[in-house]
C-alpha cells in the first residue's frame, strides 16, 4: 500500500537529486548570466556580477567545465557567450570552443566584473548584462536554480517568491523513521529512478580513475592498493571511487554528476560509497536502489537543518546519508541507521568548508572513510553515546544539533574563512 507522503518524497528527491555539470556555485553564475542574456535578446557588451560571500568562497578556486580556468568571472563569461538557460544546472553542457574563446576574450577586455553584494544572504547572485542602451538583470537566491527576479530595461518580466518564504517550506515532511519506511517498503518501480544517480556518478568516478584530474586522490589510492599499502576491500573501493569522481568534477570535467541538495560533491558522496559496497558484494539493483534512497533522503534531511551554504562541509552530511545506506545494504534497520548518524556526528562533525576547489576530493575521501567506519560500527550495535559532545540519544535531535553547529556555531568561522581567502 502506497502511503500518501511517499509521492511527496519522490517529488522531493526529483527536485533535490538532479544532474549538474560543474560545481554548482560557478554554475549558478553561469545560469544567472545566461538567463539575463536570454532576456536581453542579444550578445552583451558587459557583464556585472554581484554575489554573496559564501557563493564567492565556493567559486574562487574550482574549475569551470570545458574552459580550463577557475573562478566566477569565466563562469559568467561563458554563461554569456554559450550558456543555455533552459538546461538549469547543465547550463554549460553545449559550450563550443568558439564560445569558450569568446568568453576568454571578454575577460581579456575587462568586460566582466565580479564583486561582493551588500547582502546577508548566504546564496545570492545578481547579474546585469548590457548592450548599448539595453540591459537585463537576473537574481538567483537561496537555491542554486531559484530565479527570483528577471528584468529587461528596468521592467520586471518575471518574479517568484524567495525559497523558504512559502508555507510549504514550514512543513518539513522527513524524519528518519519515515525515510527508513519509504526506503524499505516503497514499490521498486516507484524508486528505481534513483539508479540513474549510480550510473552518472560511477561514470565520472571512472573518468577520475582513468585520467589525471585534480589532486588525483582516487588514482593515488588505487596505486596504494596495488603496492599493498591498502587492502582491496569495500572501504578502499568506496573512498577511491568517491575521491576520483570529486577529482574530476572539481577540475572542470565535461561530465554531469547527480547532485544532492544543490551540490555535486554531496551527490557523489551520497551515492558512490553505497554503490561501491553493492558492487563489491554483488548486490542487485533493487536493494541498491533502496539503499540509495535511504542515503539521499537522509542527506537531504540533514541539509535542510543546515542550509545550502555554510562553514560546515556538506560532504559530512552526504557521508552521513551514505553511512545509513550502507547500513541498509548490510541488513541493518532504523536502529542501526540511527547508530551510524550518531557515529558520524561524534567523529567528523566539525569539518570546515573553505570553498570549492580540487582539494575537496581530500575531504570527500575523509568523509567516506568515516562513513564506512560508522556503518561497520553501527551494524555491530555500537554508537557514540548521547551524553558525549553534540551527540544526542534522539537521532532527530542529533541531526538538528549538527545543523545548529553549522549555522549558529560556525557563523564567525565562515567570516574568518572568507577573510583569509580574499586576503591572499
Amino acid at each position: 500500500m502506497i502511503k500518501p507522503e511517499w509521492n511527496d518524497f519522490v517529488a522531493l528527491l526529483k527536485r533535490e537529486v538532479v544532474p549538474a555539470l560543474g560545481c554548482t556555485e560557478p554554475i549558478t553564475i553561469s545560469l544567472a548570466t545566461a538567463s539575463a542574456v536570454k532576456a536581453l535578446g542579444k550578445n552583451p557588451e558587459t557583464v556585472s556580477v554581484k554575489v554573496s560571500g559564501n557563493l564567492l568562497k565556493n567559486g574562487m578556486g574550482v574549475g569551470v567545465p570545458g574552459t580550463g580556468m577557475t573562478g566566477l568571472d569565466i563562469a559568467a563569461a561563458v554563461g554569456a557567450t554559450g550558456g543555455n538557460a533552459d538546461l538549469s544546472l547543465e547550463v554549460l553542457r553545449d559550450l563550443t570552443r568558439e564560445q569558450i574563446a569568446e568568453g576568454r576574450k571578454m575577460l581579456a577586455e575587462n568586460r566582466v566584473s565580479v564583486e561582493l553584494a551588500d547582502t546577508r544572504e548566504l546564496l545570492y547572485a545578481a547579474v546585469t548584462v548590457i548592450h548599448g542602451e539595453d540591459s537585463a538583470h537576473c537574481v538567483i537566491a537561496r537555491n542554486h536554480t531559484a530565479i527570483v527576479l528577471l528584468e529587461r530595461n528596468g521592467e520586471e518580466i518575471f518574479s517568484a517568491p524567495w525559497p523558504g518564504e512559502s508555507e510549504e517550506d514550514e512543513n518539513w515532511p522527513l524524519t528518519m523513521e519515515r525515510i527508513h519506511d519509504f526506503s524499505v517498503n516503497a514499490p521498486f518501480d516507484m524508486i528505481s529512478f534513483i539508479l540513474e544517480a549510480a550510473r552518472l556518478n560511477e561514470a565520472i568516478a571512472a573518468e577520475g580513475m582513468q585520467h589525471d584530474w585534480g589532486l588525483k586522490v582516487g588514482k593515488s589510492i588505487e596505486e596504494d592498493i596495488k603496492q599493498g599499502l591498502r587492502a582491496d576491500a569495500v572501504a578502499s573501493c568506496a573512498i577511491k571511487m568517491a575521491a576520483a569522481a570529486s577529482d574530476a568534477r572539481m577540475d572542470g570535467v565535461m561530465l554531469p554528476v547527480m547532485s544532492n541538495s544543490g551540490s555535486g560533491n554531496q551527490g557523489i558522496t551520497a551515492t558512490i560509497p553505497v554503490v561501491a559496497m553493492a558492487r563489491k558484494q554483488g548486490i542487485a539493483d533493487e536493494p541498491l536502489a533502496r539503499a540509495l534512497i535511504m542515503s539521499h533522503l537522509t542527506a537531504i534531511h540533514a541539509k535542510h537543518h543546515l542550509g545550502r551554504l555554510s562553514a560546515l562541509c556538506g560532504a559530512v552530511l552526504a557521508a552521513t546519508g551514505a553511512s545509513c545506506g550502507m547500513v541498509l545494504l548490510m541488513g541493518g534497520g532504523l536502529k542501526e541507521a540511527g547508530f551510524a548518524i550518531k557515529n558520524m556526528v561524534g567523529s567528523i562533525a566539525g569539518m570546515i568548508c573553505d570553498g570549492a576547489k580540487p582539494a575537496c576530493s581530500l575531504k570527500v575521501a575523509s568523509a567516506v572513510e568515516a562513513a564506512v567506519q560508522a556503518a561497520f560500527l553501527a551494524k555491530r550495535g555500537t554508537s557514540a553515546n548521547g551524553h558525549e559532545g553534540i551527540v544526542d540519544d534522539d537521532v532527530e535531535a542529533c541531526i538538528r544539533n549538527l545543523g545548529r553547529l553549522g549555522t549558529c556555531g560556525m557563523a564567525q568561522t565562515d567570516k574568518v574563512i572568507l577573510d583569509i581567502m580574499v586576503g591572499k
